[in-house]
């Protein structure tokens, strides 16, 4: 597989929208002011992510080519998973619905996140802290890769600062997006964080790197 950074993506974002954060409150999922830095075409990081709208209500998200992957989906891969992180904290925090179904297609990682999401919030209930809301989340992106080939991915690590009723938390999660028959979806999710669910589950210090991991049924028995 060819890696691509998304220069061209990031040049056209930049003419079509100058800076871009996500931001998110429980009202609406916004942007906020930030930076895209270009550090040169074989190694780009992205600082924060592109500026536009951002609809809580999207019931799906849309490729450009039905067919395949492209690196002008960036922009709405981004959002997508920006959602699904916001709607994530909220459900594991605040006892919040997530209809896994909009941002995801595989069964087996349908499962596991919905057995996340609960072992989360039992945790986080049975331990008294339910009471300390999750009322925003500022999403940035430090890095993203295009990585093209027979099954051309999305690989975002994104940063997330979660605002509560009181203080404050960060840290990282790792997505890889794929076009399936045109709809954008993400097919692995991994937050890498100081005895994180993941880490304790899949292991520490995972490389996110393989799109069909959640059809290797042999994988998924063993970390079931």
């Amino acid at each position: 597989m060819k890696r691509a950074y998304l220069l061209l993506v990031i040049l056209f974002t930049l003419s079509a929208c100058e800076q871009a954060n996500i931001s998110t409150n429980e009202d609406s999922i916004a942007v906020a002011a930030g930076d895209i830095n270009v550090k040169d075409a074989k190694n780009t990081e992205i600082s924060a992510s592109t500026k536009g709208n951002l609809s809580k209500n999207s019931s799906e998200f849309l490729a450009e080519d039905e067919s395949d992957l492209s690196a002008w989906d960036f922009e709405t891969a981004y959002k997508m998973c920006a959602e699904a992180l916001f709607e994530y904290y909220k459900a594991i925090w605040n006892g919040s619905d997530i209809d896994m179904d909009t941002y995801i297609d595989n069964e087996n990682l349908k499962q596991y996140m919905q057995k996340k999401i609960a072992s989360q919030y039992d945790l986080f209930l049975k331990n008294k802290l339910t009471y300390n809301l999750v009322t925003g989340v500022d999403i940035g992106a430090s890095k993203v890769e295009y990585v093209e080939g027979d099954k051309s991915f999305f690989y975002f690590k994104l940063d997330a600062r979660v605002e509560k009723d009181v203080g404050n938390f960060a840290e990282p999660t790792e997505f890889l997006v794929q076009n399936l028959n045109g709809k954008l979806v993400i097919v692995d999710w991994y937050t890498n964080g100081k005895d994180s669910y993941d880490s304790t589950v899949r292991g520490e210090n995972q490389t996110i790197d393989n799109p069909d991991i959640w059809n290797n049924s042999e994988w998924v028995k063993k970390i079931n």
